[in-house]
């Protein structure tokens, strides 16, 4: 379990790690079982569901679907796209249907970029640039 990992309950809750201490940590809280999201990286259902990453003047736009763009409906959508700037600094952007499924991130650019997206059906997605 590490900075940044997401996990999701039984239940349908997603919760991520903002902190962990060098203990053991168990995958429950109060009882709740939570599973880590793995995060995928290649879409060979063709749904478009890795995250696209431009590099722009003044920071980053995040596309999901690089050619067409992913479903935003109200049984099937991104929940949120982010950006982790070198590992420490990350940014968030949450959607809901009929939205756009892309994110414009107004930051300083970084050495590394990571973007991940969470889709309602289909799961956690990453692409680094």
């Amino acid at each position: 379990m590490e900075k940044f990992d997401l996990f999701k309950s039984e239940c349908g809750m997603v919760a991520e790690v903002v902190y962990k201490e060098n203990k053991e940590c168990t995958g429950s809280a109060d009882g709740v079982k939570f599973e880590k999201l793995e995060e995928h990286t290649e879409d060979a259902a063709r749904e478009k569901h890795v995250p696209y990453i431009e590099e722009k003047e003044n920071g980053y736009l995040v596309k999901v679907g690089k050619e067409t763009a992913h479903p935003m409906l109200e049984n099937h959508y991104i929940t949120m796209i982010e950006i982790i700037v070198d590992g420490d600094k990350l940014y968030r952007k949450y959607l809901k249907a009929g939205d756009a499924p892309e994110a414009f991130f107004e930051v300083p650019k970084g050495e590394t970029v990571k973007a991940r997206e969470y889709c309602n059906l289909h799961g956690l997605w990453v692409s680094s640039k």
